[in-house]
């Protein structure tokens, strides 16, 4: 098929997320969409293992080299287009990509949150953190959001959400697992496939699945 989608993943640790994404692949639940890259922040992070693993070609960019994240952008967005990404997922992604990233590849990036955007989101919310912050403040529900990713950190338009259980003796870790499991893993994948198969709209910052 010559309508196949170049899917570049980024990640910057274990990549749980990638590894949800390859499944998917394997059981041909990506759509149009192939993984053909994995870029990676840190030369150590164990998502470099999983893609070679798996045949997929992969590439760092050190984060801790730059000292601005507008450099980082830059060339960020310089390997985008070498590997002529149609779609990029951000898997466990820790750097924020400024306009050079975010303006190239608009409506073409996704991200997925362990909460249910608007709650627990924005600078300072990841890993760990956001599922503390929820048992803090006692809810019963959490879950994952899969979104665009814009210069504005948790801020571009909603694609797909599933809520999570939250259980009276949860940990962070239990929460993070359950939702890892209950939730990203599956929303992911499907919001990857949505996108390359061209089936979501944005009107007026607000998604549309057709």
């Amino acid at each position: 098929m010559n309508n196949t989608k170049n899917v570049v993943v980024l990640a910057s640790g274990g990549g749980t997320n990638l590894q949800a994404l390859i499944d998917a692949q394997h059981r041909g639940e990506l759509g149009s969409g192939k993984i053909t890259c994995v870029v990676a922040s840190k030369a150590d992070a164990y998502a470099l293992t999983r893609a070679k693993d798996n045949g997929i070609k992969t590439r760092t960019l050190i984060r801790k080299d730059y000292d601005s994240v507008e450099k980082y952008s830059e060339d960020m967005r310089d390997i985008l287009l070498e590997e002529k990404a149609d779609v990029i997922v951000y898997a466990g992604f820790m750097t924020i990509l400024g306009d050079a990233v975010c303006d190239t590849f608009k409506d073409k990036m996704v991200n997925v949150h362990p909460a249910l955007i608007p709650s627990f989101c924005g600078k300072g919310y990841y890993g760990l953190h956001v599922h503390e912050e929820a048992l803090k403040k006692g809810v019963k529900v959490s879950g994952a959001t899969v979104h665009f990713v814009t210069a504005e950190c948790d801020a571009g338009p909603i694609i797909l959400q599933k809520a999570v259980e939250v259980k009276d003796d949860d940990t962070p870790e239990t929460l993070q697992l359950r939702i890892m499991q209950e939730a990203e893993w599956k929303i992911l994948p499907q919001a990857v496939a949505l996108l390359c198969d061209e089936k979501i709209e944005i009107k007026d910052g607000k998604t549309f699945i057709k």
